[in-house]
């Protein structure tokens, strides 16, 4: 495994925000939905495409509080941009568990 320094770690903006709109995305290639999430003042609400079908249906997600990179570059996926990563876990099939917090914090804070 590659080790990497304090800085690099650092550079990776993870934020916590709430999901305010989810639909689902039928031009994917891999099924996905389109997730909008509030990362608070600061940063706003972003988009993202998400593989997460599996677990999760568009309008459970609304409310949910996910942790997500918010500082890569905007993605195209299909005729979406997706502008931020949400971040998950394979399960033992290989499908996407969300990560967030296990009680409400503001939106937009940042992994410490």
């Amino acid at each position: 495994m590659d080790t990497i320094e304090w800085s690099d770690f650092d550079k990776v903006q993870l934020r916590c925000g709430t999901v305010v709109r989810a639909e689902a995305f039928p031009e994917a290639r891999r099924p996905a939905l389109k997730v909008w999430v509030d990362f608070g003042p600061e940063i706003g609400v972003l988009k993202s495409s998400a593989q997460i079908t599996e677990h999760y249906a568009a309008d459970a997600l609304v409310g949910r509080q996910v942790l997500a990179v918010v500082n890569f570059p905007e993605k195209q996926v299909g005729p979406f941009m997706s502008q931020c990563l949400v971040t998950g876990l394979y399960d033992e099939d290989g499908a996407v568990v969300l990560v967030g917090p296990d009680r409400a914090v503001p939106d937009g804070t940042r992994l410490c």
